[in-house]
């Protein structure tokens, strides 16, 4: 418990932070608005959690002892990462086409295990937030509960901040302009991760 408020504090920062889930948290609410967009803050919300739980139960050990495997885990996940970013370019104004935003509860929680950001902090939580020596299970469960309490909250942000930006977005130009902003911002997260 002593390590509770740094890993809290951790938790957050890592989840509000700009990444492939926030960025398109806010463009959907900016798109769909913020309640059409809490299915897809739910599946995070959850996703990543039961992810932390079964990597840090031991199925990260594959990918970590097989770099091709790895690899492979990336290119998917950058390749869906470039599909949704094309999704949220080509977006058009609230109102047209399906209205339903880029993902719903179940792919965003699917989406989490294709997410390299996602990866990425599962496999820097576990650990640095982890006793040597200590309760695998506790531990896991603490960090996973820490991230679940810390999730919707800073998703919440980037949505009000995805729908305040929609009330500038009065005009199909600067609509547009937004989605392909933030597309570009999906992108350089990709690219990043190869940086």
């Amino acid at each position: 418990m002593d390590v509770l408020p740094a890993l809290l504090a951790f938790a957050f920062a890592s989840s509000v932070t700009p990444g492939p889930n926030v960025i398109m948290v806010a463009a959907s609410a900016a798109n769909h608005g913020v309640r059409a967009t809490l299915p897809h803050m739910l599946g995070i919300t959850f996703g990543f959690p039961a992810m932390i739980v079964l990597v840090g139960l031991g199925l990260a050990g594959p990918f970590a002892m097989s770099p091709t495997l790895h690899l492979v885990l990336k290119w998917i996940g950058s390749a869906w990462l470039l599909w949704l970013a094309w999704k949220i370019a080509r977006a058009g104004a609230p109102g047209e086409g399906t209205g339903k935003p880029p993902l719903g509860f179940l792919g965003a929680a699917a989406f989490q295990w294709v997410n390299p950001k996602a990866w990425m902090l599962a496999l820097a939580a576990i650990p640095a937030f982890s006793r040597p020596g200590g309760d695998v299970l506790a531990d896991t469960l603490m960090i996973a509960a820490a991230f679940l309490a810390v999730s919707l909250p800073a998703l919440a942000v980037w949505a009000v901040v995805g729908r305040g930006a929609a009330y500038l977005l009065d005009s199909p130009a600067r609509l547009r302009a937004f989605n392909v902003t933030m597309a570009l911002l999906l992108v350089a997260s990709i690219v990043l991760v190869f940086i």
